[in-house]
């Protein structure tokens, strides 16, 4: 009896020797799950490639400029919502959100167009990493989304002509640009076409409007964004669509004026002038 309860010792002794550290180890093992631990540690301090100096996002090449439009309403095409909408770069449609599971996300994954720009910010974001992209190749892009002058540029708008080409190789004149007939819309067209060339109209829209606080009357800002559009000499066609002013006045004056229904250039131009001052005033 005494026989196997020593050789019974002796086997957990030799056991317990051998996996017991020896004198010459300078730290116990890693016991199970601490090796992944310690490398989840590791990897958290291993930068992201695009937080790295010098990075360049991999699908700038992927923007196609001949499908970009910012003339349209800034609505998502999922949710119709117009908060936070970002256009994708690749196929020119809008949608809402950047992080996880909205429609902006998942188109980027669905059909693997990954360059967004917010419509408001025209800050441009790859996704679905959700970092922001830097590139001095993306500054024609943000222009066209709202143009800006400086002020040698607003006084020499009517006396020096100028021509520029388009995407599509066509030349153009800014200033005398075609205005898209959005159906029975050609009133409209004749008067901004008078209105965009009025020295004191283009003084004032072409600026920056100054903001104390509130935001810009709704048809003072479409006005002047598109004005700002029709002299545009880097645009990327030669013709604009007035559709958001087109939705502004429709929603200003009560659907007087609106979208497939024929109207009088003479009442819309005194509609516009009463409105836009009383809309000045307010600034």
């Amino acid at each position: 009896m005494s026989t196997e309860v020593s050789g019974s010792a002796g086997s957990a002794s030799a056991v317990v020797a051998s996996t017991a550290p020896s004198a010459g180890s300078s730290s116990a093992p890693v016991p199970v799950g601490g090796e992944e631990k310690e490398q989840t540690k590791e990897r958290r301090g291993v930068k992201r490639p695009y937080s790295e100096v010098g990075f360049v996002c991999p699908y700038l090449d992927t923007i196609d400029r001949a499908s970009l439009d910012f003339d349209f309403e800034k609505l998502c095409t999922v949710s119709l919502t117009n908060l936070n909408v970002y256009g994708c770069l690749v196929c020119g449609k809008y949608f809402h959100g950047r992080a996880k599971g909205t429609p902006a996300f998942n188109h980027s994954l669905s059909s693997g167009h990954h360059v967004f720009i917010n419509l408001e910010t025209a800050l441009v974001y790859c996704l679905p990493d959700s970092y922001e992209v830097k590139d001095p190749s993306l500054a024609d892009i943000k222009y066209n989304l709202n143009p800006t002058y400086t002020e040698a540029q607003i006084q020499s708008l009517t006396k020096v002509p100028r021509k520029s080409r388009g995407l599509d190789g066509h030349e153009f004149r800014p200033g005398f640009v075609g205005l898209n007939n959005l159906k029975h819309t050609d009133y409209l067209s004749a008067v901004l076409q008078a209105l965009a060339h009025i020295p004191e109209l283009l003084d004032f829209y072409m600026r920056p409007f100054p903001l104390s606080g509130s935001r810009v009357p709704l048809l003072t800002l479409r006005f002047g964004e598109l004005l700002r559009k029709i002299w545009n000499g880097r645009a990327f066609k030669g013709q604009v669509s007035p559709h958001e002013l087109m939705q502004a006045i429709t929603l200003k004056s009560k659907k007087k004026f609106q979208i497939g229904h024929p109207g009088d250039p003479v009442e819309l131009l005194q509609f516009l002038f009463r409105l836009l001052r009383e809309e000045v005033e307010d600034l």
